[in-house]
């Protein structure tokens, strides 16, 4: 937010500098950013009249002049604009100034005559021709600046004589005298037949001795447009000059004043929760507070008068009340669109707005004034003089005032009338009721609407505006009835058009002021300070907080007040913040640790760590390929992926589904750096439909991936039983796929399902080698998916302190036969089922095939640990256990003692 402090010392008066200013304010809850003196770069800049003009010497289009700056003696200053006359107050930058920019001027010569600085024009005082419209130059076309296209045929002769015709009426004439008045000057032209009145004219690029081109039908001296010309055949009648003083000023005096230049402007960062700050009446109550000064405002006043009722003029109707709070308009007949004063000008620039004309600027005006976005309607395009507060139609379209067409959504609000929308309601106006120069009669709009619609709105269209800025924020409701009365105000202060008497005022809500109970000792309490009733009393009221007893009614324009910790804020930034004395923290102090969750991560991590992997981190998004490269089948319910809204390109456009693409993408990554050996894990989310409220299910899953080394199936299947072991996991078995979609990803022959009872956990197992292709290698990738959640579900409890044993063990080893489809997994399972509770522990040791083994057999031995806790073990005892196992093999499996 910018500040002008001219425009801030109408209200209150601060004596303190842009540094005291800058310190006092942030102290205080406003933080500055910048501060800016409008004139830092112009210096030895003064206002100069010219006293004489004559031709340079060595030069067809140069002046010397003589120009008076209230020295002893007139400075002499070469230039070659021609719109400068005799008596012209101008800019003068003297010997050793300077101008925007960092531009340095210093005396010299120019082409052998001596210059002392330089005369200014606009855009070298950092200006242009919206700041002071009356400077803008329409040159004439001086016959004698005539240099022709092609010399073998010139459209005027070199030796053109007053009288002479050029075309039609238009004739050659002689300027014999040049007066300058307050709007133009009056030059006497000689038409070859002798001197004709004097005529007035606003071109500025006139001077005695000049030929010029004369209309004599229409009495007009012609410019280049009017001579149908190119800019090359006039080359020094250009629309560029010295800029032309025509304010209150004299010789001597700075410019800076004169040009504005002489104000200071300060950039605040407004948080969110103080829209009533991004006005300059707002940040004048905060100066007002910080200084101890009194705020002076302003009522407006509306005289009105003009022809006509309001209220058979103009209908307003609010059929989505929930999205407008209030909505007010006035109307203002015969208009008059013209350039805005002076003043206005001034203070619109020094904020950072552009001057257009009255209209626009006094609802700009009225904004940065109120913080109160406005807008102006051309009343004649209002279709059956109606206006309509509602919700767009699903596609309608509007055309806004940038020129783009918009198509709308249901959730959008718009300005319509009774056939179509003429704005975008916060946004933007329509181009179909934009103010143009023959307006007649103008609706001015002063709304509240809902900050949470036009934030949506302005994001979804990607239009976000200076208006949107503010509404979003959340405006006061109550600003807008004075808002439009200034407005109205400006109108009859600029005589820039005539009032209608009467508002239409469309209340939505009942206004309910705020009451809070004063509690100075929770305040002192929660800042740590011993401030006095009186004091925080003192505090309130100079806020406009209203203090009857111990109840406080928070004004309107504090939407950001709302209890007591509200209040204890504002007692602390204007006791301020300094004088609240340092201390120790005191309290009491919590616990902290880690969650279930977040242990379980750390864990599996300090696992994978262990065993040579490293973490990585990728991105939750992924490109819809990515699923056809891991060969999921096109018609898989898996594909289906949150899209994301503004995604930075298509290859992070969804939400994944799946881990397993981005492990093998930084597997590539590293295989392609030519990384011989690598293992990494990650912890990573999953975005799955079916959420709550139309959200995702978000999983995690810990998903490993490995190449080169000694990494293989069995490796793999190593590291997850490390995991699992860790997790005290019970009843583990490792299962052929089960056949899901997601399976193809995977070598059919050499992959695994992880199971924990009746849990399936994950699944294993080599890259297929065609989906290895598709990511560009040749080699062989290992991966793992786990999902995290059914770890914590399978993770055993703490373990218990157990003394060792007192009792010796009993080894046996066995060896069994059984068919080569049967797993050592499932032999594992069925010793412990076939054990009588003395197995502590079964371990393999050998696996056989070949001489002396059947064809279709192999030979598994085991080591089995026997052991009671409260005896030792008879032989019988372990011979007892161990035959129960034999039958168990033999009965389920076909196994049989070798």
């Amino acid at each position: 937010m910018l500040l002008s402090r001219k425009w801030l010392s109408e209200f209150v008066d601060v004596d303190a500098n842009d540094k005291e200013f800058a310190e006092a304010m942030t102290l205080s809850g406003s933080k500055v950013e910048v501060t800016e003196d409008l004139g830092a770069e112009i210096s030895n800049v003064v206002v100069g009249r010219v006293l004489s003009m004559e031709r340079h010497p060595d030069s067809d289009h140069m002046w010397v002049c003589q120009v008076d700056v209230a020295q002893d003696q007139p400075v002499q200053i070469v230039t070659g604009a021609w719109n400068v006359h005799v008596g012209d107050l101008v800019p003068v930058a003297l010997h050793k100034s300077t101008l925007p920019g960092g531009k340095k001027i210093e005396k010299g010569k120019l082409r052998g005559v001596e210059s002392n600085g330089m005369l200014c024009g606009l855009y070298e005082l950092g200006l242009d021709e919206r700041d002071f419209p009356y400077a803008a130059i329409i040159p004439a076309a001086l016959l004698n600046d005539y240099k022709p296209l092609d010399p073998a045929k010139p459209s005027i002769p070199a030796d053109v004589q007053p009288g002479h015709k050029i075309y039609g009426p238009v004739v050659a004439a002689g300027v014999k005298e040049v007066i300058p008045h307050q709007n133009g000057w009056t030059v006497t032209l000689d038409l070859g037949d002798g001197h004709i009145a004097p005529h007035d004219t606003a071109l500025p690029n006139i001077h005695v001795g000049d030929m010029v081109a004369y209309n004599t039908d229409k009495a007009l001296i012609c410019t280049l447009a009017d001579l149908h010309a190119q800019q090359a055949e006039f080359p020094h009648c250009i629309p560029d000059g010295i800029f032309i003083l025509r304010e209150d000023c004299k010789p001597g005096d700075d410019l800076k004043p004169v040009i504005n230049a002489d104000d200071h402007v300060v950039e605040f960062e407004i948080t969110p929760n103080r829209p009533d700050c991004l006005s300059v009446i707002g940040l004048a109550r905060e100066a007002a507070a910080t200084f101890d000064k009194p705020l002076q405002l302003h009522e407006p006043v509306v005289k009105g008068g003009a022809e006509g009722v309001l209220t058979d003029l103009l209908d307003v109707e609010t059929p989505d009340a929930d999205l407008c709070p209030r909505y007010t308009a006035r109307m203002v007949r015969n208009v008059k669109i013209a350039p805005s004063p002076k003043w206005m000008r001034e203070r619109l620039r020094s904020m950072g707005v552009r001057p257009i004309n009255n209209i626009v600027d006094i609802t700009n005006y009225v904004m940065l004034e109120y913080g109160q976005p406005m807008h102006a309607f051309d009343y004649r395009y209002v279709k059956g003089g109606k206006i309509i507060v509602r919700r767009a139609a699903d596609g309608e379209e509007l055309t806004t005032l940038d020129g783009n067409v918009r198509k709308l959504t249901g959730n959008m609000l718009v300005i319509a009338d009774e056939t179509r929308a003429v704005g975008l309601a916060g946004v933007m106006g329509g181009e179909n009721s934009e103010i143009v120069a023959d307006t007649a009669d103008v609706v001015f709009e002063s709304a509240c609407f809902d900050g949470t619609c036009i934030r949506k709105t302005a994001l979804a269209l990607g239009m976000r505006t200076e208006a949107s800025a503010k509404f979003e924020k959340g405006l006061d409701p109550l600003n807008t009835l004075p808002a439009v009365n200034r407005a109205c105000e400006l109108v009859e202060l600029l005589g820039a058009g005539e009032v209608v008497d009467g508002i239409i005022d469309v209340l939505n809500f009942v206004p309910q002021p705020r009451v809070l109970k004063l509690e100075p000792e929770k305040i002192n309490g929660l800042l740590g300070t011993d401030v006095a009733k009186d004091e925080m009393v003192r505090i309130l009221r100079k806020l406009d907080f209203t203090v009857e007893g111990d109840q406080v009614t928070v004004p309107s324009w504090r939407g950001d007040v709302e209890g007591m910790a509200d209040l204890a804020e504002e007692v602390a930034r204007f006791h301020g913040y300094n004088n609240i004395p340092v201390t120790l923290m005191r309290g009491q102090t919590t616990l902290g640790g880690f969650g279930a969750e977040e242990l379980l991560e750390r864990r599996c991590g300090a696992v994978c760590r262990a065993m040579g992997y490293d973490e990585i981190i990728t991105y939750s998004f992924i490109s819809p390929t990515q699923y056809d490269k891991i060969l999921w089948p096109a018609d898989y319910a898996r594909r289906e992926s949150f899209k994301i809204l503004n995604p930075l390109g298509e290859d992070t456009s969804i939400m994944r589904t799946t881990t397993l693409p981005s492990m093998l993408e930084i597997l590539t990554r590293n295989y392609n750096y030519r990384n011989q050996d690598v293992k990494l894990y990650e912890v990573g989310r999953v975005y799955l439909p079916g959420g709550e409220d139309g959200l995702a299910d978000e999983r995690k899953v810990l998903t490993l991936g490995a190449y080169g080394g000694d990494m293989d199936f069995y490796a793999m299947k190593g590291t997850i039983e490390a995991i699992l072991k860790d997790l005290r996991v019970d009843e583990i078995r490792f299962q052929e796929p089960t056949g899901a979609p997601s399976d193809a990803s995977y070598h059919p022959g050499r992959c695994a399902t992880v199971w924990a009872g009746s849990s399936c956990i994950g699944i294993f197992g080599q890259i297929h080698p065609l989906a290895a292709r598709n990511y560009g290698v040749d080699t062989e990738f290992y991966c793992a998916e786990l999902s995290l959640d059914q770890l914590g579900q399978a993770q055993g409890p703490d373990p218990e302190y157990v003394p060792l044993p007192k009792f010796p063990a009993v080894e046996r080893d066995i060896a069994v036969v059984c068919d080569k489809t049967v797993t050592v997994g499932a032999l594992e399972d069925c010793i412990r089922k076939g054990a009588k509770g003395l197995l502590k522990d079964v371990a393999l040791f050998d696996i056989y095939t070949g001489a002396g083994i059947p064809e279709g057999k192999k030979s598994v031995a085991f080591s089995l640990t026997l052991r009671a806790d409260d005896r030792s073990l008879t032989s019988e005892e372990a011979d007892a256990d161990v035959k129960s196992i034999l039958e168990t093999l033999e009965k389920d499996l076909g196994a049989v003692l070798r």
